[in-house]
């Protein structure tokens, strides 16, 4: 009988009492190694990615206003937009082109699927598959296009924007050829993060730079065209108790309406660029980008403005 307790208690090894040897280990460490179900996968990718595209929205408000307020002597951080403001002018930038490449990079990983479900014959998906294969493992040609196009910047305007796109475009098409990493046995956990991570990481700096160029470009040429719109804005007549320093553009005229009128002072021929906190930016209709003057009227007790509808186009 204790020959038999001795037997069961060698059994037990170095697990431990009452451990059998080769039984099933216990679930913690995996547990560890893999702490995620595919919910909170999925809920970190989704948070992860709207913050992203929060941050790049808030970045090319922020780029479109600098570019189109520049255009017209101003500072952005002077006039105070807030975040929500520079997220909303973020939106100015989904034209129709950008609309339609966003919309093919959602769509592009699920081609394969969407073309089988229109019946697309399985030789054809056979050939479209290799294709996309063979242009993933050309991914360093993108790059090297991209760092081309970089090069040669002065001659490429205004698609400089294509630099960025190449260089990420090719990044990421690289990941393709580096998933097999991230598969067990294909190397350490930390030189998978640094295969992986540091590239999208790259890729994502370089979007981002598309992004300015394109928000910057289409925020001065936002700015060119209300120039030679200017006389469709919101009309301003600025009414004073005082005479303002305001001159140096023949369109602009002011009246002296008399010493028994409380606003003694009349100055029209002005449109308004925007408004903040009080503070009216004003531009005369005769305004250029080279000689013209942006007056900052602070709205107080001296001062009445009165806006008007500006000239209308015809219909």
């Amino acid at each position: 009988m204790a020959r038999d307790t001795a037997g069961t208690d060698s059994t037990a090894g170095p697990l431990g009492a009452g451990t059998p040897t080769g039984a099933p280990h216990d679930d913690g460490e995996d547990a560890a190694d893999h702490p995620r179900g595919p919910a909170s996968e999925l809920l970190n990718s989704v948070i992860g990615a709207g913050s992203f595209i929060g941050g790049l929205m808030l970045y090319a408000g922020f780029i479109h206003s600098n570019a189109y307020y520049s255009y017209f002597h101003l500072d952005t951080f002077a006039i105070g937009f807030d975040s929500l403001e520079l997220a909303v002018r973020s939106l100015r930038l989904a034209t129709f082109p950008v609309l339609i490449a966003l919309a093919l990079v959602v769509v592009l990983p699920r081609v394969p699927e969407l073309l089988t479900a229109l019946g697309v014959r399985q030789d054809l998906l056979g050939k479209l598959s290799e294709a996309g294969r063979v242009a993933a493992r050309a991914y360093p040609a993108f790059v090297v296009a991209g760092v081309v196009v970089m090069l040669l910047w002065r001659y490429v305007q205004p698609f400089g924007w294509a630099a960025p796109v190449l260089v990420a475009g090719g990044l990421l098409l690289g990941q393709t050829q580096t998933a097999r990493a991230s598969e067990p046995g294909g190397g350490t956990r930390g030189g998978r993060v640094w295969r992986r991570g540091v590239p999208i990481v790259v890729a994502g700096l370089f979007l981002m730079w598309a992004v300015a160029l394109v928000a910057g470009d289409l925020g001065r040429a936002d700015a060119h065209g209300d120039e030679h719109r200017i006389v469709r804005r919101v009309a301003v007549v600025v009414l004073s108790t005082d005479r303002l320093s305001m001159s140096g553009s023949p369109s602009l005229h002011s009246e002296d309406l008399g010493a028994r009128t409380h606003y003694r002072y009349r100055y029209t021929g002005l449109r308004l660029l925007v408004e903040r906190s009080g503070r009216y930016y004003l531009l005369p209709l005769d305004w250029t980008r080279a000689t013209g003057t942006t007056y900052i009227i602070q709205d107080d007790d001296s001062i009445r403005l009165e806006l008007l509808p500006g000239v209308q186009p015809r219909e």
